[in-house]
């Protein structure tokens, strides 16, 4: 199957010299939720900019549902919806006549159904002959999230789209994500609540000044670089780690009560079994152990510390 959005030795390089994207190559495929991830100003606004149509690139080919992005521009603009960090706040339409308005931009005929099926959708039908300027916060990021959907396209992009709403709303929202992936949308969204890339996404990117740094399986990511720990508690507290214990590289904690143990569970010998075997030889009961793996958010800042 070909993937729904293809991008091919992208860069953007702005006036000044500043280069926002560095050949940035990227395979989405139809139908999944990918999550980008990375630090302030590592590029990802950018990236979803350029694949929008919001920002020319510099270098480089994008394809949206097999839409040059440049030169068939309105095909792969009527495609893609889109969520952006920015509210509109200071707008004197109503809540169904900006939606309504946003469909008719993209050439679809009035379908007042399918409006009232999305606005229900988001809690916002009540709200429906409300000004956008009385609207919560929350609740015009639920009115974005309309607008992008009113033309029904088949990639949706959600950039950062839970910022600032409460927890309630992020999870009604990720529900919608969820039914819009059963209905076959692919779903691409950036997010600083990396548990919520973990819990919803089925691959992962990293990008890092302007860099691509991986994208990989979310699962799979975590087995390959994700590493678990051991915790072992002592019976007796202890005030220094025996020279004996050195090569497992331990942690001991403040109070001399707790071992901490870290492996590589993909190695074929943990080495917790020897480990056992040296504090029962040097006398050290352990009265409870347990183990633990690196979350998703864990790997990301170490990806991106170790990046040069």
């Amino acid at each position: 199957m070909h993937p729904i959005i293809s991008v091919q030795n992208l860069t953007k390089t702005y006036d000044g010299g500043f280069t926002a994207l560095n050949s940035i190559n990227l395979e989405i495929k139809r139908g999944e939720i990918f999550a980008l991830l990375g630090p302030n100003g590592a590029g990802k606004t950018t990236l979803i900019s350029v694949i929008c149509g919001l920002v020319n690139p510099s270098h480089g080919k994008v394809l949206a549902d097999g839409y040059d992005i440049v030169t068939d521009y309105r095909e792969a603009r009527s495609k893609i919806g889109l969520v952006p960090q920015e509210l509109a706040t200071d707008s004197f339409e109503s809540v169904w006549a900006t939606v309504s308005f946003s469909r008719g931009l993209f050439g679809k005929a009035p379908n007042p159904a399918y409006i009232e099926q999305l606005l229900r959708q988001l809690s916002l039908w009540d709200k429906k002959d409300s000004r956008i300027m009385e609207l919560s916060g929350g609740m015009k990021r639920r009115l974005m999230i309309a607008k992008a959907l009113s033309h029904e396209p088949q990639i949706l992009f959600l950039d950062e789209p839970t910022a600032g709403v409460d927890v309630e709303l992020r999870r009604d929202m990720w529900d919608m994500v969820r039914e819009l992936r059963i209905r076959g949308v692919t779903i691409i969204l950036t997010t600083h609540y990396i548990e919520e890339a973990e819990e919803m996404a089925d691959r992962i990117g990293v990008i890092n000044k302007g860099v691509l740094i991986l994208v990989e399986e979310k699962s799979e990511l975590i087995a390959k670089l994700g590493k678990k720990q051991l915790k072992l508690q002592l019976q007796n507290a202890i005030t220094e780690l025996p020279q004996q214990l050195e090569k497992y590289r331990l942690s001991l904690s403040s109070d001399g009560c707790l071992l901490t143990y870290t492996f590589d569970s993909q190695q074929e010998s943990t080495g917790i079994a020897e480990l056992l075997r040296s504090l029962g030889k040097l006398g050290m009961d352990v009265k409870d152990l347990h183990s633990s793996e690196s979350s998703l958010e864990e790997i990301f800042v170490s990806l991106v510390r170790e990046q040069p």
